[in-house]
């Protein structure tokens, strides 16, 4: 899974993101210079430790979640050069990571002058909207002139596409992103290869202040009534990246001084995940355990090609059990005398915590 974090300057997005992937990055203006920071964070998953008794793995492989920071605003994407350049780290990510200033830090200005969650939100998505309807006007000018030269057999996808990017043009300019227009899954697939900004799942994480974090539900649940379709977690960024730096046990500690539950990492990832839709299997090869994060409702097979296109193509069956009746009988051995190991074709769909071996011949 790849996130993007944006948000406008002096929102603390370096910040989020040393917290998220335990970085060092420089927290610092914004220059037009700065290039994004790109950094992995493992997903913790407590399975893993049960399993690993189990299977002995000489190695394991937990799932992994690569964040990217965009330094700068979002004004200007879409246009070459600089712009262009960001757009792309932008278009290839599964969601957007917004984080929106709530803190307050008079060594900070904030750009506006003041801090106001809502209107910088709307901010942000505006020029979102902007990037996506510069794409659509472009694609658009294009299949005004490929209609004009089209064959019989091509005028039909063509009309199909226009008429499709004048619908959700139309709805963009009222203000309505395209994530929230209920189109239909063959129109989103037509739309697949835009990548549209607006489109992509958002995640808004609100960077409070440490004397704000008492009233983290209460500003999680303002935003989440004014904008039901993100997930939203309000966290103190600053103190999450100091944090991020201690060793698990003093960092456990100092939490439960604060009152806090889960890092911060967690709970995103656990946001992500569901606001995505994705869910884990686990595998054992060649002394190997290893988490492989897919969306819900994958078939069998589909989720083999996950592993390896030759799995895909040359599926015969795979065998798999829950992580819940494996840790229950202590090893396969148990679970296949129980019956609990069981043998599924290419209908299969798999479910979040299996543990699966796939049965393949290319």
């Amino acid at each position: 899974m790849k996130v993007a974090i944006i948000g406008i300057p002096e929102s603390g997005k370096t910040t989020i993101f040393n917290a998220l992937t335990r970085g060092n990055a420089e927290v610092a203006a914004y220059s037009p210079t700065l290039a994004p920071n790109i950094g992995v964070a493992k997903v913790s998953d407590p399975r893993l430790a049960v399993l690993e008794g189990i299977f002995q793995p000489k190695k394991t492989v937990p799932a992994e979640v690569s964040y990217i920071d965009i330094a700068g605003p979002i004004k200007g994407f879409g246009k070459e050069g600089a712009g262009g350049e960001l757009l792309n780290y932008l278009t290839t990510a599964d969601a957007l990571l917004q984080v929106v200033r709530v803190f307050e830090d008079d060594k900070v200005p904030h750009p506006q002058g003041s801090t106001d969650p809502k209107r910088d939100i709307a901010a942000l998505d505006l020029e979102l909207a902007i990037s996506d309807l510069a794409i659509m006007e472009r694609r658009l000018d294009k299949l005004e002139t490929s209609l004009k030269a089209a064959k019989a057999t091509e005028r039909e996808s063509y009309l199909k596409e226009q008429a499709l990017l004048q619908k959700i043009k139309a709805e963009l300019e009222k203000d309505k992103p395209i994530r929230i227009q209920g189109l239909t899954k063959e129109e989103l697939k037509m739309l697949a290869n835009y990548q549209f900004l607006t489109a992509k799942p958002m995640l808004v994480v609100l960077n409070i202040g440490e004397g704000q974090i008492s009233q983290a539900s209460q500003l999680e649940g303002q935003i989440s009534a004014i904008h039901p379709q993100f997930a939203v977690v309000a966290l103190c960024g600053k103190l999450e990246m100091e944090l991020a730096q201690l060793g698990d046990l003093e960092a456990r500690e100092f939490r439960e001084a604060m009152g806090l539950s889960k890092p911060a990492l967690d709970r995103v990832i656990d946001l992500s995940y569901s606001l995505l839709g994705l869910i884990s299997f686990f595998t054992t090869v060649s002394s190997e355990l290893k988490v492989w994060t897919i969306p819900g409702g994958t078939s069998a097979p589909k989720a083999a090609g996950k592993i390896h296109s030759d799995m895909e193509r040359g599926f015969i069956r795979a065998e798999v059990i829950s992580y819940s009746d494996l840790a229950n009988c202590g090893n396969l051995a148990e679970a296949r005398k129980r019956g609990l190991l069981r043998t599924e074709g290419k209908s299969y769909i798999i479910q979040d915590g299996h543990v699966v071996t796939f049965l393949f011949n290319v």
